[in-house]
């Protein structure tokens, strides 16, 4: 009876203790991100509306940003995901990271005729944004935001 009563006791703290564990994964799983997710609404306030004006770029932001279009499939844009966390919270304050999943917001990839993934714009403040296709290494990135973005 004590071993019964002593395996209980044991069973209920390792429980308790797997508990605690869960409730700290979760909260690391939730913990915010440097990058900005847009839908197509958001995407028209605050980068350019391209059905009020579908042949120029306005960017309508108060920093410059990067614009990732990608796909939860891609193995490419996984690569790439991490690297663009690591910018955005590198120069919180300095640009915008967003990220544009195509297969949710098929609309705003097919008005930049956006056909391979990842598709990446550089948007300065004034000015055309540039494009590059492909997973980057960070230097890369960190290059075009320091030349495109930021003009240091």
């Amino acid at each position: 009876m004590k071993k019964l009563i002593f395996a209980s006791i044991m069973l209920v703290a390792l429980l308790s203790a797997c508990g605690e564990k869960v409730k700290e994964n979760k909260q690391e799983k939730q913990k915010p991100t440097g990058s900005i997710h847009l839908t197509k609404a958001e995407f028209l306030t605050k980068v350019t509306n391209f059905e009020t004006n579908p042949t120029e770029w306005k960017y309508l932001g108060d920093k410059p940003c990067i614009i990732d279009f990608y796909a939860t499939w891609c193995g490419p844009c996984k690569t790439v995901a991490p690297i663009l966390e690591e910018i955005a919270n590198e120069y919180k304050g300095k640009i915008y990271v967003y990220k544009i999943d195509v297969d949710a917001q098929p609309e705003i990839a097919a008005a930049y005729g956006i056909q391979s993934i990842p598709t990446i714009l550089f948007c300065p403040m004034t000015g055309n944004p540039q494009i590059t296709q492909g997973a980057m290494p960070k230097e890369a990135f960190t290059k075009a935001v320091a030349e495109i973005l930021i003009k240091k």
